[in-house]
């Protein structure tokens, strides 16, 4: 999920029958679900994300952050390679996109808009909108998309039943889910993957793909956002204006989360401004532009570690 979950403030959607219609897919009867999905992978509330609401990933401590950094360098050190070496790594990652429309048929993107999305994947993990931007190494390719026409599972009910139903491939593979919620996005992180590998990938607001009606939002960077979650990273500001933060050491420290493009924030007393053009931030999507080296590698690390 993504603890840099951008959250989107959305009229609320009366309760809906449980029938489906599935294209492209067998059909799935969904569970019934009563009560707050996969709360044991979801994040508590802490700093306010992007559009105002909590966040999106599950809260990772500093003392879980040490305990997660431990556990990465054994797991690299048992396949016989270094945290160096490993930063190197690329994949091509295989992308299931799973449309969660409603019964009426909202949410229900074109076909268009799904290849729009994995373009900005493949351009902005190139590097290719800035200059000082880091090529990671990291490209993606549509496998597959399948058509749900379910009230509940578009508003993100059931959505630990749904997930474990329509997820497709393994560890390597980025499942994302298009559905309607309060959220912009929710991410899992590689490191859970082993506990609970049917929920993992991203759950993206569908109207934040490209053409979408999700204002300051809707150029397909929030699925850039999460997959960055996806592949082992924290947001910019993890942990606050600390030494260790996000435990990349070319993104300076940051105190708070930026909202909009403020130039020139500065919400840390340690060196550096705050990074707010950086796709972990919860900045607009305008105001996104780079992954830093630093993250390429650590994003590396974690597909050796966890996804390879």
């Amino acid at each position: 999920m993504r603890l840099g979950l951008r959250l989107l403030a959305l009229s609320t959607i009366s309760a809906a029958t449980l029938s489906l219609t599935a294209v492209g897919a067998s059909a799935l009867t969904p569970a019934r679900d009563t009560g707050p999905a996969c709360l044991e992978q979801e994040a508590a509330p802490a700093s306010s994300a992007r559009g105002g609401h909590g966040p999106d990933t599950r809260e990772v401590s500093s003392a879980e952050q040490e305990r997660i950094a431990a556990r990465t360098r054994a797991l690299l050190a048992k396949k016989g390679t270094t945290s160096a070496k490993a930063a190197a790594a690329s994949a091509s990652i295989p992308v299931y996109v799973h449309v969660m429309a409603g019964r009426n048929g909202a949410g229900d993107v074109t076909a268009s808009q799904i290849t729009q999305q994995i373009q900005v994947l493949n351009k902005t993990y190139s590097g290719a909108e800035s200059s000082s931007a880091a090529n990671t190494g990291f490209t993606f390719s549509l496998a597959g998309t399948d058509r749900f026409y379910n009230d509940t599972w578009h508003r993100d009910g059931a959505s630990t039943t749904y997930r474990k139903q329509t997820r497709k491939g393994g560890a390597n593979a980025l499942n994302i889910w298009l559905v309607d919620f309060s959220y912009l996005g929710v991410a899992t992180f590689p490191w859970d993957y082993s506990r609970n590998p049917g929920i993992d990938g991203i759950r993206v607001q569908y109207s934040s793909l490209p053409g979408g009606s999700a204002a300051n939002y809707n150029l397909g960077e929030t699925a850039t956002h999460e997959a960055g979650h996806w592949l082992g990273l924290y947001h910019t500001f993890q942990g606050g204006c600390t030494a260790t933060n996000d435990e990349v050491t070319d993104t300076p420290a940051q105190g708070s989360a930026t909202n909009g493009c403020p130039a020139g924030r500065d919400s840390c007393s340690l060196p550096g401004l705050d990074p707010i053009h950086n796709y972990m931030d919860y900045s607009y999507d305008t105001c996104y532009t780079q992954f830093t080296p630093g993250q390429s590698s650590r994003m590396s690390q974690m597909w050796t570690a966890y996804r390879s």
